[in-house]
């Protein structure tokens, strides 16, 4: 067992921040995440860790994980549990809570997880664990499955995580928390739990108090990350009354007139700080969402853990507050353009080892390598590349050779996204001989750092304004690999043409040919970019290449991290600066 104490008391110098999410990327080896929304939860508590911002995070423990991935020959994904072993990574804790689960008493242990920070700073992570005896057969499973199951299995799970995180935090002592912040919807229910302990407080008013619904609002911040409809979890008046029970259902019409449960409207409604995930996402959720004020803080990425050796070796001689300081890559800009490609060219032989190992597809270290990872679902168009694939085939015979790789789970119930999986196979069967192409299997966190360094440039191909903001790309920069998107999430932020990559078309608005058809013209961007641009400049002024690389680096990888983040979030969310500076 690796992490601290068992059952600490968190004490009047304890934690004045609270962060909940249904998923948190740890540790590679620990299957509690699914995708980015976990990756940043992670980025964002070691970033808490190295500003030693007062902070405790809560989520679920996920015994089984969300899957492992195995592709057959054709493409066509299956998923396995995934079995890890918990005591290696996590220390039990002795309190107890229950919580009220559609007129059942279940009961919630958890597991804690210490993230400790460059300059000594810590914040204990809590995993919510329902796998008791004292528990029915079904709800011991309830923290099983990351997004597994079917609504009810996944509104209890969000039950647990509001109504028991709340409880576990209080019954461990972590009594002087001055905000709560719901990283997405999945943890709106932590309203309904802060209200319900202030009421008890009042047991002898009626109804829901004004001042109550205020305090409540004062205390939580809440982050949405995504404008995709499907990534709002919302259920039935039936479904949502059975599980809470008729007093939490009374409660809700304290927060307005919905006939169903929609946790993204509780959550808005439930705090005192609303962000989106980029300034692009602001504006979109500010229009989806009409009548809240939204404001906006752009994801990052925690350099140290995404930065591979080679970088890191580079940029410890060069820059040496960089740990520290993320905002000291911007000095990457005097690091020689020999020094960038070595540390690059490094990288990508490691990774194409490892994609001809597990692939067989012949990769060559020489030719420029395209990357693409992330969840297979239509809106990211993972396909887009092969729109026309004689044309891919002409530009690679004529302007210099290309190789591209895959990553990326599609979510077990969608099948679109498996067949977007398999299509992808289908093409790399037509390209060959004229485009190597690959597909590695079980994308997590360890593949995605090899991946982001090991290619050449980042694809990015959401359907515009789909994307809420994205940090493959962000993981890429920070290993000096510049993107070519869609100018949609942080891009539009991040994009300077010529200098830390390249767009595919134009603001998205404007980018529509008289058909409506917005494939089309991206796919005719893309080919035009990398017939004009990339390939000549990668294969014909490679010094100029380079150059784009270290500006990818000291631009994007110097603001585009989750320390500039957790420092917004700190004096824009938060609005603890002065408790915190006193702090230290």
């Amino acid at each position: 067992m690796s992490n601290g104490l068992i059952g600490e008391v968190a004490g009047a110098k304890g934690p004045l921040v609270a962060y909940f999410s249904m998923e948190i990327g740890l540790d590679p080896a620990m299957p509690t995440y699914a995708g980015g929304l976990g990756v940043l939860a992670g980025d964002t508590i070691r970033s808490a860790a190295d500003l030693k911002i007062p902070m405790v995070a809560v989520t679920l423990l996920h015994r089984r994980g969300h899957f492992y991935q195995r592709l057959d020959e054709q493409g066509w994904q299956r998923e396995e549990p995934v079995a890890w072993p918990i005591n290696d990574f996590c220390n039990p804790v002795s309190q107890r809570v229950t919580v009220d689960v559609e007129g059942r008493t279940v009961h919630v242990g958890a597991w804690q997880y210490r993230v400790r920070g460059e300059l000594g700073g810590e914040v204990p992570v809590y995993l919510l664990d329902t796998d008791l005896p004292e528990n029915q057969p079904w709800d011991r499973t309830l923290t099983d499955m990351l997004y597994g199951g079917d609504e009810s299995y996944r509104l209890c799970q969000e039950i647990v995580l509001g109504f028991g995180g709340y409880r576990m935090l209080r019954a461990l002592g972590y009594g002087h928390l001055r905000r709560l912040h719901m990283n997405e919807g999945h943890a709106a229910l932590l309203v309904l739990a802060l209200l319900e302990e202030k009421l008890a407080s009042r047991s002898h008013e009626q109804g829901v108090p004004v001042d109550l619904i205020d305090a409540v609002r004062e205390q939580c911040v809440f982050t949405t990350h995504t404008p995709v409809p499907a990534g709002h979890d919302q259920f039935s008046h039936d479904r949502a009354h059975r599980a809470l029970g008729d007093r939490r259902w009374a409660w809700l019409k304290a927060y307005g007139p919905d006939h169903s449960l929609n946790m993204t409207h509780l959550a808005l409604r439930g705090s005192r700080f609303v962000n989106g995930v980029a300034m692009k996402h602001g504006d979109v959720s500010n229009s989806l969402f009409p009548g809240y004020p939204i404001h906006s803080i752009t994801n990052g990425v925690h350099a140290v853990t995404w930065a591979v050796p080679a970088f890191q070796s580079l940029y410890d001689r060069h820059l040496p507050d960089w740990r520290r300081d993320h905002l000291s890559l911007r000095y990457a800009i005097k690091i020689s353009t020999q020094e960038i490609w070595g540390a690059h060219s490094t990288a990508k032989r490691t990774f194409v080892e490892y994609v001809n190992r597990e692939t067989n597809a012949g990769f060559d270290r020489d030719v420029l390598t395209i990357g693409f990872a992330r969840r297979a679902a239509a809106y990211k168009r993972g396909t887009l590349i092969f729109h026309d694939i004689e044309r891919l085939a002409r530009i690679a015979e004529q302007v210099g050779p290309v190789q591209i790789v895959f990553g990326g789970k599609a979510h077990p119930c969608d099948q679109d996204g498996k067949n977007i999986i398999h299509r992808i196979h289908e093409f790399r069967d037509a390209l060959r001989g004229k485009v190597r192409v690959a597909y590695l299997a079980n994308y997590d966190m360890t593949l995605a750092k090899l991946l982001c360094a090991g290619v050449d440039v980042w694809l990015n191909t959401p359907l515009p304004p789909m994307e809420a903001s994205g940090t493959s790309g962000m993981k890429a920069a920070v290993n000096g690999v510049p993107s070519l998107s869609v100018l949609d999430g942080w891009w539009v932020e991040g994009h300077v043409e010529d200098v830390t990559g390249w767009s595919i078309g134009d603001r998205i608005e404007s980018c529509i040919e008289p058909s409506g058809d917005i494939d089309a013209c991206h796919a005719a961007a893309l080919y035009d970019k990398l017939e004009r641009k990339v390939l000549p400049c990668y294969y014909q002024d490679r010094e100029r290449f380079i150059e784009i690389m270290r500006h990818a680096i000291a631009l994007n990888g110097g603001f585009f991290n989750t320390q500039r983040m957790m420092a917004q979030y700190l004096h824009n969310a938060y609005r603890l600066v002065g408790e915190y500076l006193r702090r230290e």
